[in-house]
């Protein structure tokens, strides 16, 4: 990020960057949820880069007038994702289990909760940050936050299987310094940009499985507007 902000800085042309920040600087937010002006306590080595990238922005912004912004983005999800992220590893897990290719899922902590929204939408978002009359930083978020537990529950549910009797709890795979509730506030995001999430965390499960089961990407969703 460092390299592409003295590069935009040199050229001395109008252009606009966009920087995916991340909820996970914030660490814990507390029920209240974070916005924008909630201090930074990330807990992992990928939320201390996403902070110090978060941090350049912010200072080329304020030092070199640069229209540089950051989008704080909860979790996003989609097809796209690989497997290793856990939601994605639900989804193909219960699919397989469904088809029979599989007989158990192995999971850490299923208590934690975070604020999970649907992809295509968070990048509706993106294009109205950058098109915003003046460079702000913005909290993308659903503004709810729901258990791992939940998540599977809904995957599982979609599939007609009832996720009790094929989940396991491995506390091999529970992470250190987790966090145990990380939500957004996007109260900004509506005032100024007119954006709000229309698929919540129980659609993202749903949505996630048809397209598993369709084998192939779905349709964007309706509430994603053209420029």
């Amino acid at each position: 990020m460092l390299n592409l902000l003295e590069a935009v800085r040199f050229m001395d042309r109008p252009i606009r960057i966009y920087n995916a920040s991340s909820s996970e600087c914030y660490g814990e937010t507390g029920v209240e949820g974070a916005s924008e002006s909630t201090p930074f306590r990330p807990r992992s080595p990928y939320a201390v880069a996403k902070a110090a990238s978060h941090w350049a922005v912010v200072n080329y912004r304020e030092s070199y007038g640069l229209f540089a912004v950051n989008g704080i983005l909860s979790n996003h999800e989609s097809p796209l994702r690989p497997e290793r992220f856990a939601t994605r590893k639900i989804v193909c897990a219960a699919h397989r289990i469904k088809c029979g290719r599989q007989t158990e899922l192995r999971l850490g902590d299923l208590t934690i909760q975070r604020d999970w929204g649907w992809a295509p939408e968070y990048v509706d978002a993106m294009w109205r940050v950058l098109q915003h009359d003046t460079p702000e930083d913005f909290v993308i978020a659903t503004g709810e936050a729901h258990s791992l537990e939940d998540f599977v529950s809904c995957t599982f549910t979609a599939l007609d299987l009832d996720w009790r009797n094929y989940v396991k709890i491995d506390p091999a795979l529970y992470r250190p310094s987790e966090i145990q509730f990380n939500r957004g506030n996007p109260a900004k995001a509506l005032a100024e940009l007119g954006w709000q999430a229309n698929f919540k965390m129980g659609d993202v499960a749903r949505l996630s499985v048809g397209a598993e089961l369709q084998g192939d990407q779905p349709l964007r969703p309706r509430s994603v507007v053209s420029a």
